[in-house]
């Protein structure tokens, strides 16, 4: 924690396309090199895909693929003693939200093949339907904090 004054949340403005919030912070997260313009190219491009793949709304598609990958708890280390110890804590939302955009960009950078923008649809839609390797990350992160829940009372 740092100890100087607390750095002020800039409000974010909704993107121009779908009008929502959340498509701005992806972009934003999702940004290499300051490139803003070809974030919002990969994303929109990856929206459309995903449109053209389902019968349902794109934006719906995609909120829905960043709720699947949200985390509701996580392991955080504590040192107790001599012991390190895998404390399980809950997730605040805006943590949660960051967690799960950023485990589906590395997901869809990670996947190969391909450009951008197919690989991002194809990691949204699997996000969507509760597979792939976001998803599994989530699933992953909680069996970690269920399997230490044993040392959930070094929480402070």
């Amino acid at each position: 924690m740092s100890r100087r004054r607390e750095t002020p949340v800039r409000p974010v403005g909704a993107d121009p396309r779908y009008g929502s919030k959340v498509v701005t912070k992806f972009v934003n997260r999702m940004m290499l090199k300051g490139k803003k313009s070809v974030s919002y190219r990969n994303v929109y491009g990856a929206m459309t895909i995903v449109g053209e793949k389902s019968e349902k709304e794109p934006l719906e598609i995609f909120l829905k693929a960043v709720d699947n990958v949200k985390p509701m708890v996580e392991v955080k280390s504590r040192r107790v003693g001599g012991s390190t110890y895998q404390v399980p804590i809950e997730v605040r939302e805006s943590r949660r939200e960051a967690l799960a955009m950023r485990w589906i960009i590395n997901a869809a950078r990670s996947r190969s093949g391909r450009s951008m923008q197919e690989k991002l649809s194809a990691e949204l839609l699997d996000a969507f339907n509760s597979t792939g390797v976001a998803f599994k990350k989530k699933e992953d992160t909680h069996r970690m904090a269920e399997a230490n829940k044993a040392f959930s009372n070094y929480k402070w």
